[in-house]
């Protein structure tokens, strides 16, 4: 048994409750657990009991072994003065609130069933990705969408976190928000933080300037990302290094302490190309963030998205590197990249900001419009039927494996919620 488990177990009220006592044999009948208090204090806020003939409203509070409250020091603390309820799972010794009256205790190690408690113990020693993969496919369907709209609603909000954290960098500057996570997610997994801090270096009021000059604009973010140097050999590279030298010392720019790396990734993802199909989206795309609220077809993004890198890099992977002929568009699949972590996100924070539900329920409805992604954080869930069809199945289902399933947190999951509801019941019948 753990505090929380238990904690758990008097929230949803998974014990038998047929003839209460307390431990000094008082009639005991619970009229409202109270609501689960996650700050400082005892654990539950605005209970409400009747003790004999009795009705007391107050706090309630848990522990596994009623000593745990000298050794907490509660008799001592003017929070725990209006406890009307002492919850625990064993009574080893007889409390006492500030005032030296009997505080009620209710004991519970005889009320709740087995199986619900094996049920958990297995899970938390579950090795498996998944803790509760052997039971995971006896759920309805409606729990699954139930629970995946408000996983995915969470992960967006984290992601709101991020973009709180530029607003108040750019002095609530959507466009310039907007660019920050687009040069995040151009990155990928492995250049996001190097992307990211160009895009830092580089606000939007400098590259506008630069507009109409696809050679400036990708002198300024190859610059910026340290990849320009003297030594270049092709004409093309030395204009850039010429240009970004001006550039540089004009703005008085300093290169990003992060440089993007090359190493083990396929050259379509070479952070040269991905810069370069960068400086083409800026130079085609206008007023991109306006467009984004006014856009109600997702197909119309994608064709804005599909951008591809000037010629010069239809030849080549990386400067000086000469190679086939290969036209550097940007695909499908990053451009999906980009509209799940970047457009879909911002989109639904700035709705989330400004109480615009229309927005949510756009940026909700284009994650169903989008693909699932390919994640080898969510296969376990595939490998026992969990359905992941679009994108707004793969964000929730990767917001339940990192948040909940990789942490155990079990007790606060609507699946393990569900199970142990279900076991609680099998253990009645």
């Amino acid at each position: 048994m753990t505090e929380k488990l238990l904690q758990f177990i008097w929230q949803f009220q998974y014990f038998n409750k047929d003839s209460l006592v307390t431990t000094s044999g008082d009639s005991l009948c619970i009229l409202h657990p109270g609501k689960w208090n996650t700050q400082q204090g005892p654990d539950f806020d605005e209970g409400k009991i009747k003790l004999g003939n009795t009705t007391w409203a107050g706090t309630i509070e848990v522990h596994i072994k009623s000593s745990d409250w000298k050794r907490h020091g509660h008799q001592h603390d003017v929070r725990y003065q209006k406890v009307i309820l002492h919850v625990v799972w064993q009574n080893d010794d007889p409390i006492q609130d500030s005032h030296g009256n009997k505080v009620p205790t209710l004991e519970l190690a005889t009320r709740v069933s087995n199986l619900l408690l094996n049920q958990y113990e297995s899970w938390m020693q579950n090795p498996q990705a998944l803790a509760c993969s052997s039971a995971i496919t006896k759920l309805p369907d409606l729990v699954w969408t139930n629970w995946k709209e408000k996983l995915l609603v969470e992960r967006l909000m984290q992601k709101h976190e991020r973009i709180e954290r530029h607003l108040k960098k750019t002095n609530n500057h959507w466009e310039e928000v907007l660019w920050r996570m687009l040069c995040r997610y151009f990155g990928g997994s492995t250049n996001a933080t190097s992307f990211e801090q160009i895009a830092e270096s580089l606000p939007l009021g400098i590259l506008a300037k630069y507009k109409t000059q696809i050679h400036q604009l990708e002198a300024l973010l190859l610059g910026q990302a340290g990849l320009l140097h003297k030594n270049l050999q092709d004409d093309y590279a030395r204009l850039l290094y010429r240009e970004y030298q001006h550039l540089q010392q004009k703005y008085g720019l300093r290169v990003i302490n992060l440089p993007p790396a090359f190493l083990r990734m396929r050259p379509g993802n070479f952070p040269t190309v991905r810069l370069a199909q960068l400086a083409m989206l800026l130079q085609q795309s206008q007023r991109l963030f306006a467009h984004i609220l006014e856009c109600e077809k997702l197909g119309q993004l994608r064709e804005l998205l599909a951008v591809t890198a000037n010629d010069y890099w239809h030849y080549r992977y990386k400067m000086d590197e000469p190679s086939d002929y290969r036209p550097k568009t940007l695909g499908a699949d990053m451009i999906d990249i980009l509209l799940i972590n970047a457009i879909v996100p911002v989109l639904f924070a700035y709705g989330n900001t400004h109480k615009m539900e229309g927005l949510k329920q756009k940026a909700l409805r284009w994650l169903e419009e989008i693909p699932a992604e390919t994640n080898q954080a969510i296969l376990p869930y595939k490998q026992y039927g969990i359905v992941a069809s679009k994108a707004y199945d793969t964000q929730a289902l990767l917001q339940l494996r990192k948040q909940y399933c990789d942490a155990r947190r079990c007790l606060q999951c609507m699946v393990g919620n569900a199970l142990l509801r279900q076991g609680r019941h099998q253990a009645q019948v």
